[in-house]
């Protein structure tokens, strides 16, 4: 993830502590409580990485069978390829790999979100609507990155596009540019609208932009993306943090998170899951199952 990233001699000036939840948060767990364990997924944002051969595949493995193996791994996958193109057989074919409980999370083709911008798309979005529900009972949540340069005066754009958009259909919608988190108004005024359609808003973690980290959750669920730097001492303090909020929202009633990790170099994604995945299950109570590393391959600093 290329976006908020900094250079790693930068990181020792910024302040990676998480603020406060929003005050409307502990609303939306209060309304929506019902006495059931959240189901939390943890897990990468690619299958096909050739760095995880002999680390988490086995070597000699094809391209082909990555994913086999990836899904025995972990419980859920930021499902990034969809952005680029979406073809129901693929959807069948993958959700067919998958174990009981495996979470497909696609993202919004392009076309929606970065070429025509929400605007005259309705027949491609309900071919990807359409193609993503091919996952059946593996499908998570889908996410909508908007671009960087997509402001609030793009506000009814968003709007309508979310109108439109199935009540049953789980969505969170990422924003990107400034004005979304610093202006107060147009943040009130996203973010109740965004709760009025039971859609959620992403919480991007970037070094580069902790405005992201807007701690409203509009729906009781909550989808992080975690960008780290190659297992910087930074990225272990903040996931600790991360659990440690993780532990209050679950102890609040939240029914879904989804922790999806990136870093610059995907050697060492897996090993972020693993020790994330590790402390949830110490701090949360969790059975979450962990990532298993190859005999001989690099080992996990915890």
């Amino acid at each position: 993830m290329k976006f908020g990233k900094v250079f790693e001699s930068e990181l020792d000036r910024v302040d990676f502590s998480l603020p406060a939840d929003h005050k409307n948060t502990a609303r939306t767990f209060a309304e929506s409580k019902n006495g059931e364990q959240a189901k939390v997924y943890v897990g990468c944002a690619k299958w096909g990485r050739k760095e995880w051969l002999g680390l988490i595949y086995p070597q000699g493995t094809k391209d082909s069978a990555f994913l086999d193996h990836y899904v025995t791994q972990f419980n859920g996958i930021e499902l990034n390829t969809t952005f680029y193109g979406i073809k129901k057989t693929n959807i069948e074919r993958w959700a067919s790999k998958a174990r009981e409980g495996f979470k497909f999370c696609p993202k919004f083709s392009q076309t929606i979100s970065h070429l025509k911008r929400l605007k005259g798309v309705k027949e491609i979005t309900d071919y990807f609507l359409d193609a993503s529900n091919a996952f059946g009972h593996h499908l998570g949540t889908s996410f909508l990155q908007m671009p960087e340069n997509f402001s609030p005066n793009k506000f009814s754009e968003l709007q309508q596009f979310v109108k439109e958009l199935p009540t049953d259909y789980p969505v969170f919608v990422e924003l990107r540019h400034t004005s979304w988190f610093t202006d107060p108004v147009v943040f009130d005024e996203t973010f109740d609208m965004l709760e009025s359609y039971k859609k959620g808003v992403v919480i991007t973690d970037v070094a580069g932009r902790r405005d992201c980290l807007h701690q409203r959750l509009t729906i009781p669920s909550a989808f992080i993306r975690f960008n780290g730097y190659n297992l910087h001492p930074t990225d272990y303090s903040r996931m600790d943090d991360w659990v440690q909020r993780i532990k209050t929202w679950i102890e609040s009633g939240a029914k879904e998170i989804y922790f999806f990790s990136h870093q610059s170099d995907e050697t060492y994604t897996p090993k972020t899951c693993a020790y994330m995945i590790e402390q949830l299950n110490k701090h949360c109570g969790l059975s979450l199952r962990a990532p298993e590393f190859i005999t001989g391959s690099l080992e996990i600093p915890m």
